[in-house]
């Protein structure tokens, strides 16, 4: 199987495939003009895979979640398969083998991972979509089973000749690993034969995966059926996308708060947003291009990056925590009312900014800004105080020997320190 290439299609066209492709979001395809029959054509049915692999999605899933949300709205019916089954298994790294979780786990994080994935798409309507469990026809198999019906169609030379596959031979592969590919395969078929489904995209990390999947329908007499890849998320110098000095930004928000990942947005640099816009926003050709314009005349507004971040962090935790992480955005910096913020937006944005833990009788200001890393020293305190530049709660302290009282208490526990315009950090007592 040959890859297509892709250009840019010419201005002015409006269908599905032309606005993916001016979007960047096919890499790689089976036939581009096969592709676009049945992009542009009736209702088809495709699916998407995510295996559960830790307990929550994370925004690198991101661009593969609002691809198959951009199919449904253009009337192609989504099946979203959370994977049970390969789950268990795991797709084989570059590095090292993968350790595997326990089945109850993969269980457990299988149902985290369906929640995540209900705001994105539908599941009423004509192209309702669907959730799927690849455990549901992989757990009944037997070995001798799999063996016959889906390992005898594999030549094992093309399986040798995958890049990840090569790269482990000299360390090691297990059969485990080695076998996963027959599974994601089979899930091609057995959801061909048991919806219909005509199209699989993935990651291009995923193109000899979902190749095998398309090769593997056509040796059972199914099909024909399609495929494409959408781009690995990368910033513009090539590091990986997604994360951050704490780790993961996750859509989960007990493991990654709203503010957190809505700050993760409005961070993106000026190269990389218009290109993570097409990405995963959902305005249209025009108002992007609209945007990318006004942001390049007035770049220090991050025009782009605010309405990537209020976009997003709406589409993944609601309208209300876009709301309270815009809010808690402006409060921080003086430019709104920190009463107004809940306790979790409030402790969030401050844990973000640095939260120090004070107990018993409160310090003076003074202290609190040393003990909160603002200032080095106490003397420094004293003199920043003195010159007017710190702030309790974005109100001015002038008193060097000022002292903060529990009616100063935000919820009761929490101090905004800041010092000059920017910088910023929290406190929270403990009692």
């Amino acid at each position: 199987m040959t890859v297509t290439d892709i250009s840019l299609p010419p201005p002015g066209r409006d269908s599905l495939t032309e606005d993916l492709l001016w979007r960047g979001l096919i890499q790689d395809s089976t036939g581009i003009d096969e592709l676009r029959a049945l992009l542009d054509g009736p209702r088809a049915a495709f699916y998407v895979g995510f295996d559960p692999t830790a307990p929550s999605l994370h925004v690198g899933h991101l661009v593969q979640v609002a691809t198959a949300r951009r199919l449904q709205l253009a009337g192609h019916r989504p099946l979203l398969l959370v994977g049970g089954a390969t789950g268990q298994i795991g797709d084989p790294k570059e590095s090292a083998e993968r350790t595997l979780n326990p089945p109850e786990v993969v269980a457990g994080w299988v149902a985290r991972i369906r929640d995540q994935l209900a705001p994105f798409v539908s599941y009423t309507g004509e192209n309702a979509a669907q959730l799927v469990n690849n455990l549901d026809w992989t757990g009944e198999m037997s070995v001798v089973e799999f063996l016959r019906d889906v390992g005898k169609h594999f030549p094992v030379n093309k399986m040798l000749a995958r890049e990840v596959v090569k790269a482990r031979l000299e360390s090691g592969i297990s059969f485990t690993e080695f076998s996963y590919q027959l599974l994601q395969a089979n899930d091609f078929f057995e959801l061909h034969r048991r919806h219909g489904c005509q199209l699989q995209f993935g990651g291009s990390d995923q193109w000899g995966n979902i190749t095998a999947g398309v090769d593997y329908v056509r040796r059972r007499g199914a099909g024909p059926v399609q495929a494409f890849t959408t781009p690995l998320v990368t910033r513009s110098d090539g590091t990986k996308f997604g994360k951050t000095e704490g780790g993961a930004v996750w859509l989960d928000p007990e493991m990654t708060s709203p503010y957190a990942f809505y700050q993760f947005w409005v961070n993106v640099e000026d190269r990389d947003v218009n290109r993570y816009l097409r990405f995963f926003s959902f305005r249209s050709r025009e108002e992007l291009e609209a945007l990318e314009k006004e942001t390049a005349e007035r770049p220090a507004a991050r025009l782009a990056q605010r309405a990537l971040a209020e976009e997003l962090t709406a589409l993944v935790h609601g309208e209300r925590e876009m709301a309270q992480a815009v809010a808690a955005s402006q409060a921080l910096f003086g430019r709104g009312s920190l009463t107004d913020l809940t306790p979790a937006t409030l402790r969030a944005a401050l844990t973000e900014a640095g939260l120090v833990h004070v107990g018993g009788e409160l310090p003076d200001v003074a202290a609190l800004l040393r003990e909160s890393g603002l200032v080095p020293s106490h003397k420094e305190a004293r003199r920043v105080i003195a010159e007017g530049g710190a702030y309790v709660n974005n109100n001015r302290v002038t008193d060097v020997d000022a002292r903060v009282s529990p009616e100063d208490l935000l919820h009761g526990r929490y101090l905004v320190l800041r010092r000059g315009k920017r910088s910023f950090a929290g406190v929270e007592v403990e009692r």
